[in-house]
């Protein structure tokens, strides 16, 4: 444990965090769009169930794996896409793709990732996800899954919340806007973090490392780079589109950022083999549902047709058996394993799913079940919190 020994929980890592870099940084994992009243109901939805524990059952072996886009994990959680890790720490995603390889668990690889699809797909044996978007540039969207294939993904999860970026009024009063746009204060809270810029220094080559071959032209300026993806993502993206996507990728395929059961359904009629349930963490549209408070009404729509993973507001093992308990195959989450990430590396995120898995046991054994097809077998062990 060592440095990381007096953390108890994956979200003690947040003040770690904050201290360790500078502000802009900090604000843009950890804010939200508009009031930010998604991004706190996201984790507070959660207090809207009660577990209901089962006794005199045998929990002296348990079995925490579950099975997800054919494969199984050894925890019923994995690591979301988040974008430019290089942002918060010099190991970037090699750092976090290590730590879920040593986990047995699943790692995510953003479209706006700083290290590249083979890189990070050259890292441990454990399933890889690729996020991506549709791009106004098809060749660009068609590259991307011809890429994932070469280098042995085993899943492809298509964004589709982001037609246009949230209003994340934190990250404008930081100047962490695109171009950037910092403060005075911003900018002395970066010489006030030396730890973060000297490795900045150290090294300085910072990319969109899965989009920066195709404009040359741009060769290797960043902020240009992000403000060109930025101008590919297309707005008039259809479910024509998505079932396009998911015929070229030809295996398992999750459409992520889907909140209702119509949608749900669409996504049964274009292909997609399952959905993450996600409002990009608060960060677009405010006012919108937690993703735990959808689960049950996906699952009435769609049945059996679909794999359901909760994306967002993901905090504690109580909160995947519960997500689970109401029908859920999986859960994923961002900021937690980014906290850990800016706090120290891959130490630090394996410090956090230390955590989380010594939570999940803890939790199967005090709620009375010894496998994780066993909470999901009938919502026998959740019920709704009486008001």
């Amino acid at each position: 444990m060592g440095r990381f020994s007096r953390i108890t929980n994956a979200m003690a890592f947040r003040e770690l965090a904050k201290a360790r870099l500078p502000a802009p940084m900090f604000h843009y994992i950890d804010g939200g769009g508009d009031d930010e009243w998604t991004l706190r109901r996201n984790t507070e939805a959660f207090f809207g169930y009660e577990l209901v524990p089962h006794y005199l059952v045998d929990v002296s072996s348990i079995d925490m794996s579950t099975k997800l886009f054919g494969t199984t994990l050894d925890l019923p959680f994995f690591l979301s896409p988040t974008g430019m890790s290089r942002l918060f720490h010099h190991d970037k995603e090699p750092a976090v793709a290590r730590a879920a390889d040593n986990f047995g668990t699943m790692y995510s690889l953003s479209t706006l990732a700083t290290t590249s699809i083979e890189d990070v797909a050259a890292i441990g044996t454990s399933p890889k996800m690729f996020q991506i978007y549709v791009f106004k540039d098809r060749e660009l969207t068609r590259e991307l899954i011809q890429r994932c294939k070469a280098a042995g993904y085993t899943s492809l999860c298509l964004t589709v919340d982001v037609p246009i970026a949230g209003n994340r009024e934190r990250d404008t009063h930081t100047g962490m806007t695109m171009p950037p746009k910092f403060s005075l204060g911003s900018l002395a809270s970066f010489a006030l973090h030396p730890h973060w810029a000297l490795n900045l220094l150290r090294e300085p080559n910072f990319q969109i490392a899965n989009v920066v071959q195709r404009i040359d032209a741009l060769k290797n300026n960043t902020m240009s780079l992000i403000q060109y993806v930025n101008t590919q993502i297309d707005q008039s993206l259809n479910w024509d589109d998505a079932a396009w996507m998911i015929e070229e990728w030809g295996g398992p395929f999750a459409i992520k950022g889907l909140q209702s059961a119509n949608d749900a359904k669409r996504a049964v009629e274009v292909g997609a083999s399952a959905i993450m349930i996600s409002n990009h963490g608060g960060r677009q549209l405010d006012g919108v549902p937690a993703p735990v408070d959808c689960i049950q009404p996906m699952r009435a729509a769609v049945g059996d047709a679909l794999e359901l993973i909760v994306d967002g507001g993901v905090r504690r093992g109580t909160h995947v058996l519960k997500a689970l308990a109401l029908g859920a195959d999986a859960c994923s989450f961002g900021r937690p394993y980014l906290y850990a990430l800016a706090a120290g590396g891959q130490a630090g995120v394996e410090r956090m799913l230390t955590l989380m898995q010594a939570e999940l046991s803890r939790d199967m054994k005090m709620l009375g079940v010894t496998s994780i097809d066993e909470v999901k077998a009938n919502g026998a062990y959740v019920q709704r919190l009486m008001s």
